[in-house]
């Protein structure tokens, strides 16, 4: 208020003119009925001639839209810039916060809370309603609807990324148990909760921007009211007003009730499938996940429907009230005060009536918008003041550095300092085992301008010690004299282990952001070894990576990560963990070619690694980590190893596969995983969301009207409407023929039958409120059969579109189906469709009351319909192409959210201009409009007065009445019918994403055994997959055969088919040939089934949002036993003991992508969800390739024991994780070029796999491993 005051000021000056001006008609139709009257009686006709009320007529309806309009263009001018300051504020605000995984603790089921930064999925805007957008919309004409915008849900989002510089990751040594009952949003984790102000709160804000009605036009039209009600009826008005001041609390109440009615379960439920659907395609799991959704649905559609009836209630009571009034006023006028009811009492009237229910109806739709619009103030402005910052932004959170200060001004390093994830609050008891510390005793200084190199076992903490540098943990001051420092001045850089890469081409993830320099660039790729990889795209570097990197393997990922650190011209550089994803021949050209070449020189890196012995060769300074996150030395590499033994022997595996070859190669396979690359010259993967033009199409419509019911529905309904409408009319007209009565017996009013008039008169208000209850009774059931209908079919379709559909589409652009656009399919469309049911009658049966009283006007009325359509066919033409541009706009700005980015406010600025030509043209229809029906208006009242002078008071004053309604209605029908064909675009969209490809359906004739497969023996005969129906192969014509129990290794490199072969043998790409378990084959097997008995491990392992125990066994079929035993086989217990303060168990939170481990952790827990199930053939995909050698060793160990009579097929770049299996499969180009035992393929001359073996430094022990089979 304080910044636009000027603005205000001039608002309320022309909403206070808008206020008065309304009452044109009623007065006007007052005194020209008046004139009729005494003419007839000729008596005096009064001062104003009736031209003057006439020109009323007209000038107030346009006076009254320019004054409208006005307000609303200053208002949208005035809240575009205030959105684009919070938006800006939030954004800004963003990058200071702490990235923080919070997470539920104990075993209540329920689903965490969680703040958990390191995926990189995309957001989800949930309301595409803007400051630009919004209309304000007092209630006019018969519109029972609530205004646009007004029903938002809390949105959940799948972000799980904040990155504050090149990339982040949240903490993974820990697990929090605290419990914030402050929040609102306590399933929503941190960028959820951010996009919910962004979405939610922003529109609700934009939706309250119409507060001045409130607080000046209501109170003004209700005054004004009440005068006029005065001076038409006298002493009788103020007691039918004072039954509705009395009854005003009513409605607020239900509307209260209304807006409790709601739930968003189902928003997360379906946000958290989506995250992890190749998992849940994976496994087998559609239909059990499709269980889940509904039941959620169906709780959700219960709400609705209470949420329906609560506003049927209201309606009625909205819609009785002023009738009661209106019957109170009449009856004491004439049965107390004795006073006779002609037509200009009765038609001036009613005009006023109308307006006071109008503003009735307008002041309970917007009294809760404006509460519900400081409420999301409140919110931001809680976030902006009370949200966790980084402690270098926050005054209250104890300094950085203390006194003494450290040794130099630019020290990178600690003293006697202990860190949190959590806040310590004076007063609370000792944190839970779940509450990771980190303990830095006495004095850390890493060394500027050197390599340092940070050791340690899975899960002590060393992401942690990086996150403390960083400043995203709580600082601890352990002494006196703790510091902690990171100097910025020179830029830092942080590569995560969980490679980050934003939708973009392989050099805009490189560069990001920063000036291009070919030749630094040029360098950066040899150095990160890309560019072997960038020859395998047609496209090279300006190929898109697609969503989460899909079209890079996690190698490559992890790459690229590096080579934009590398890039940048920071200081500082921080790595975590960036090789674990390589095979050692990559790693090995990185550290001679990146970590030793000139790009890095003179720059300070951190760098944590589980390759000791690789890095230690560059390596200056080395810091190693205890499994209680405490420091266990620091200085030389064999410090570290005489305080840790067990790294050295971790080293010793580390040197073993120094010397691998050429061949072999890291777990990259962007061929595996897509065909995107021989397809698609251009580099372009993401599908662009069409665009649709025109109108909403009949496929959709038809979606949506089938959905609610058959022809009996309609037909019940649209009657229901009809006879509502009729009796709406006639109940109108019986107030003329009671006023014709006092006409017919002048002097005489004693002669007239009060009571009858009066008795009738309710009658026919009863009969329409039940018409009108009965049709909206039918709406509501069979609003929600379409809710239900249309949601059902979206989830099926969705979860049974292939992989390559998948991969190739947004995760953000699915969950905005079920989100904004299934809101839109249970709130906006149905109320949409009722509305504009309601409104088209009504106005077809006042233009046929007008014409029928007055004939002439048939011609010069339809005239003005038509070209009152065709106006707004103008409108709605190009608001709709504008929307749809402008949600096209928007998901961009809420995708890269968490990635802050400029291109993000290009978007915002794109939407704003879309908007700023769209208000423009709202403006000039608006006023034509009016200026259309206001002309309408007074051209029949021009004709009744001079032309038609034999109809009598009562007639013309009907007849008046309906046209001056008329004239409101055309506008709100053309608004309407926008709003209904703008929220259609939903339609449109899910009709799009329900008729995607779908995977075979399962069917009863495919059914296998009960005990399938009993054996675990496969068979593969001219096997040839390909990621779509008309894209390349990439497998040529594989055959081999494994036995029941065998343990196959796979082996190949880039590009060689690997993943491919995996995913083929579960039918998750089209395949040619065919797979045989136990002699059955899998073509001849529903895929449900299919997955269900063949269980994959992918290299990056999803967990879903809740307990550990709820991700080993989602479905609740297993006990703990089985569970605990299934961690145990997975080799968490290698990990972890029994009294760390970071124990895992069934219990511990696991927060939304499992943010809160590390991705070693995670794997393990993957591991753990596939022993579960017990399958006799299990299928490893790089699993424990971000686990430590010890741990990997441990794990090996385990599966060789638990699992010893499953199959097993196992890719792996590490040679001791398969050199003991019975057989090794080498893939390459797509086709099989070795498949035999260890042992004779060790026989073989010239064999690449004897190559890969004789080029290892651990020969003699590989040699070893393959003779003991």
């Amino acid at each position: 208020m304080e910044v636009f005051w000027r603005e205000y000021s001039v608002m309320a000056i022309m909403i206070t003119t808008k206020a008065l001006v309304e009452f044109a008609g009623p007065v006007g139709i007052k005194y020209l009925l008046e004139y009729l009257q005494n003419t007839q009686k000729h008596e005096d006709p009064g001062y104003f001639r009736p031209w003057f009320w006439i020109l009323w007529l007209f000038l107030g309806p346009v006076i009254g839209s320019i004054a409208l309009q006005w307000y609303t263009f200053i208002a949208t001018r005035s809240l575009v810039q205030t959105e684009g300051m919070i938006t800006q504020l939030l954004f800004e605000h963003s990058l200071r916060i702490r990235m923080i995984a919070e997470v539920t603790g104990g075993s209540s089921g329920k689903t965490p809370k969680t703040s958990t930064p390191g995926g990189d999925s995309d957001s989800v805007a949930g309301s595409e309603r803007t400051a630009a957008e919004s209309q304000p919309q007092p209630a006019e004409g018969t519109g029972e609807g609530e205004s646009n915008g007004t029903d938002h849900t809390a949105e959940e989002s799948n972000a799980q990324t904040l990155v504050a510089s090149t990339s982040s990751v949240g903490p993974k040594d820990m697990v929090d148990n605290q419990d914030d009952n402050k929040d609102d949003n306590k399933d929503a984790n941190l960028v959820g909760k951010i996009n919910n102000l962004m979405s939610t709160d922003l529109a609700n804000m934009i939706d309250g921007r119409d507060f001045l009605f409130v607080l000046l036009y209501g109170p003004i039209q209700i005054i004004f009211s009440i005068f006029f009600l005065y001076r038409i009826l006298g002493w009788s008005a103020i007691i039918g007003m004072t039954i509705m001041i009395v009854s005003i609390p009513i409605p607020g109440k239900v509307a209260h009730l209304i807006n409790n009615a709601q739930t968003d379960a189902r928003v997360q439920t379906v946000t958290e499938s989506m995250n992890v659907i190749r998992m849940i395609k994976l496994f087998g799991w559609e239909k059990k996940v499709v269980g889940q959704v509904e039941e959620k649905r169906e709780e959700e559609l219960i709400y609705y429907r209470k949420r329906q009836m609560l506003r049927l209630v209201n309606s009625n009571i909205n819609y009785v009230l002023p009738l009661a009034v209106m019957i109170v006023t009449y009856s004491s006028h004439t049965l107390w005060f004795k006073q006779e009811l002609d037509a200009a009492t009765v038609f001036s009237s009613i005009g006023v009536f109308d307006v006071l229910r109008n503003q009735l109806h307008m002041l309970f739709s917007y009294i809760p918008m404006t509460i519900q619009a400081k409420v999301s103030l409140d919110r931001i402005n809680d976030f902006l003041q009370n949200t966790e910052l980084l402690d270098a932004y926050n005054e209250k959170e104890t300094p950085a550095i203390l006194e003494p200060n450290p040794p130099a001004l630019d020290a990178i390093g600690f003293r006697n300092a202990t860190f949190t994830w959590t806040r310590l609050v004076p007063g609370t008891p000792t944190p839970s085992r779940r509450n990771f510390r980190l303990h830095i005793d006495q004095e850390l200084l890493f060394k500027r301008g050197k390599i340092n190199m940070v050791v340690g076992p899975t899960g002590c903490g060393k992401t942690s010690l990086l996150m403390a540098l960083l400043g995203e943990m709580h600082f601890v001051p352990s002494a006196p004299d703790s510091w902690f420092s990171l100097p910025r001045d020179g830029g830092v850089a942080y590569a995560a282990q969980e490679a980050w890469v934003q939708n973009e081409t392989i050099r805009e993830n490189i560069i990001f952001g920063a000036e291009f320099d070919e030749e630094r660039y040029k360098k950066v790729i040899s150095q990160c070894g890309l560019e072997r990889d960038l020859t395998l795209f047609d496209a090279g570097d300006q190929t898109e990576v697609g969503e989460k990197g899909m079209t890079l393997s996690g190698g490559q990922k992890a790459r690229v990560s590096l080579a934009r650190a590398i890039y940048s011209k920071a200081e500082i550089i921080i790595l975590d963990d960036v090789l674990s994803a390589l095979d050692v021949h990559t790693s090995r050209w990185i550290v001679d070619n990146c970590f030793r070449g000139d790009l890095v020189t003179g720059r300070t890196m951190i760098i944590v690694t589980h390759n000791v012995a690789m890095v230690s060769e560059v390596a200056e300074f080395v810091i190693s980590l205890g499994a209680d996150g405490r420091i266990a030395s620091q200085g030389t590499i064999d410090e570290a190893y005489r305080s840790n033994p067990k790294l050295k022997t971790e080293a010793e595996k580390d040197e073993e596969l120094e010397h691998k070859g050429d061949q072999v190669v890291d777990d990259s396979n962007p061929a595996d995983k897509t065909d995107a690359n021989a397809k698609k010259s251009d580099g372009k993967l993401m599908v662009a969301e069409d665009i649709a033009e025109g109108h909403v199409g009949w496929p959709a419509l038809k979606l949506f009207l089938l959905a609610f019911g058959g022809v009996w529905f309609w037909v019940a309904y649209m009657t229901g409407f009809i006879l509502a409408d009729v009796v709406v009319l006639v109940q109108t007209y019986w107030l003329g023929v009671w006023a014709r009565a006092y006409e017919n017996n002048p002097g005489h009013s004693e002669l007239v039958n009060v009571s009858y008039y009066l008795a009738v008169y309710g009658i026919v208000c009863f009969a329409g409120m039940i018409f009108y209850n009965g049709a909206f009774v039918i709406h509501v059931l069979g609003s929600v059969r379409a809710s239900r209908r249309i949601h059902d079919r979206l989830v099926r379709s969705v979860l049974g579109a292939p992989l390559r559909w998948l991969d190739s589409t947004p995760i953000g652009r699915v969950i905005a189906r079920f989100t904004q656009d299934i809101r839109s399919v249970d709130g906006a469309l149905p109320d949409g469709l009722n509305n504009l049911a309601d409104i088209t009658i009504g106005l077809l049966s006042r233009f046929i009351a007008v014409i029928a009283f007055s004939p002439l006007f048939t011609i010069p009325g339809a005239v003005i319909l038509i070209v009152g359509i065709w106006i707004g066919q103008i409108y709605i033409a190009s608001q709709l192409s504008v929307k749809r541009e402008m949600s096209n706009a928007r998901s961009p700005l809420f995708s890269h959210f968490a990635p802050v980015s400029d291109r993000g406010f290009e978007q915002d600025r794109q939407i704003h201009t879309g908007s700023k030509n769209l208000q423009n043209l709202n403006r000039w229809i608006c006023i034509r409009m009016d200026a259309l029906g206001g002309l309408f208006a007074a051209g029949l009242a021009s004709y009744l007065v001079y032309y038609h002078t034999s109809a009598d008071a009562s007639n013309t004053g009907f007849s008046l009445n309906m046209a001056v309604t008329f004239s409101g209605i055309i506008i709100w029908w053309v608004r309407v019918l926008n709003d209904f064909e703008i929220q259609g675009n939903s339609l449109e969209r899910i009709q799009d994403y329900i008729q995607i490809e779908q995977e075979p359906e399962s069917t009863p004739e495919k059914v296998p055994p009960a005990y399938w497969p009993a054996s675990g023996n496969i068979t593969v005969e001219n096997l040839t997959a390909r990621y779509s129906k008309d894209g390349p192969a990439v497998l040529h014509n594989v055959s081999f055969e494994i036995k029941s129990g065998e343990r196959v290794g796979v082996v190949g490199r880039t590009g060689s088919g690997k993943s491919s072969l995996t995913l083929s043998l579960l039918r998750m790409i089209p395949i040619e040939g065919n797979v045989y378990y136990d002699g059955i084959p899998t073509h001849a097997v529903n895929l449900d089934a299919l997955r269900s008995s063949i269980t994959i491990i992918p290299q990056q392992p999803d967990l879903m949002s809740g307990t550990v125990r709820q991700n080993l066994d989602p479905f609740d079929e297993y006990d703990d036993a089985v569970l605990n035993a299934a961690l145990s086989s997975a080799g968490l217990d290698a990990v972890q003991s029994e009294g760390d303060d970071n124990y895992i168990g069934l219990d511990s939170g696991v927060s939304a992508g499992g943010g809160n481990f590390s991705l070693g952790q995670r794997q393990i827990l993957a591991l753990a969800r596939a022993i579960v199930r017990r399958s006799k053939v299990l299928i490893l995909d790089e699993a424990t390739a971000a686990i430590d050698y010890n741990t990997d060793t441990a794990i090996q160990k385990s599966i060789r024991t638990e699992l010893k009579d499953r199959t097993l097929i196992i890719v792996a770049h590490r040679l001791q994780t398969i050199c003991d299996a019975d057989k090794i499969l080498v893939l390459e180009a797509g086709k099989i070029i070795e498949f035999d035992s260890p042992a004779a393929l060790l026989r073989k001359e010239s064999g690449t796999f004897k190559s890969l073996v004789d080029e290892s430094g651990d020969r003699d022990a590989l040699y070893a491993m393959a003779k003991g089979q």
